[in-house]
């Protein structure tokens, strides 16, 4: 019989797929056009991505149930809330050339894949090497912004190429420079995001504007630190 520890171990597997079943509700969603249920979806799963990590720590849930690989399951979860239900959305936006809508979907998936599979996806002082596959915020821009069709082709394809060019992407909680500066500005983001989510991504300038400046001054935190090595 399963001990205590252990149940509660498997209980934080349990939460983690539970970001798959947030993928899930979100691809139903899309195909409906309920773009901001699906972002608020992939907003929870951003949430329980955050939260099963430390819970992991807490309760050494690999050492107590080392059946279940709790970093196979996350990789499992982050394909499909990062990248396979943001490439649907971004195909099925609309706001690219219907000529390139679903060539830009493959795209997507196929670099998101290979990012995934690359055991050097961190530096090792946290930074995320290239483009880090989170399409999920690439489309929550997208339907945002609302960009001109060309500029949102160009966007997609010039994200798809970073993910393997020699340039530093920051993570938010694990960098350790400028930590505090990362994480107020992460929550400040958070909040504008749910504001934004909850107005049906229609926010106004004052909140896209807002949003836009701080994902700015992610790209440009990475981008000012030393190149990395990619092969």
């Amino acid at each position: 019989m399963p001990s205590f520890a252990q149940l509660r171990a498997f209980v934080v597997h349990i939460f983690t797929a539970c970001g798959a079943a947030l993928a899930f509700l979100a691809l139903i969603l899309a195909t409906g056009g309920h773009w901001a249920a699906v972002f608020f979806c992939l907003g929870l799963a951003l949430v329980v991505d955050g939260i099963d990590g430390p819970l992991a720590r807490a309760f050494k849930v690999k050492e107590v149930v080392p059946r279940w690989s709790g970093e196979t399951l996350d990789l499992v979860v982050d394909f499909l809330t990062y990248v396979f239900v943001p490439a649907y959305a971004i195909a099925a936006s609309g706001y690219l050339p219907q000529m390139l809508a679903i060539p830009a979907g493959i795209v997507v998936v196929i670099t998101g894949a290979l990012y995934f599979a690359d055991r050097e996806m961190k530096t090792d002082d946290n930074y995320f090497r290239g483009f880090p596959g989170v399409w999920n915020l690439a489309a929550f821009y997208l339907f945002l912004l609302e960009p001109p069709a060309w500029a949102a082709a160009a966007g997609v394809f010039a994200l798809a190429g970073l993910t393997f060019a020699p340039i530093r992407f920051v993570h938010p909680l694990r960098v350790r420079h400028l930590r505090v500066l990362n994480i107020a500005l992460l929550a400040l983001w958070a909040a504008l995001a749910l504001l934004a989510v909850i107005q049906n991504l229609e926010p106004g300038p004052t909140v896209n504007i807002a949003l836009s400046a701080i994902a700015a001054y992610f790209l440009i935190a990475g981008l000012l630190r030393r190149p990395v090595d990619t092969f």
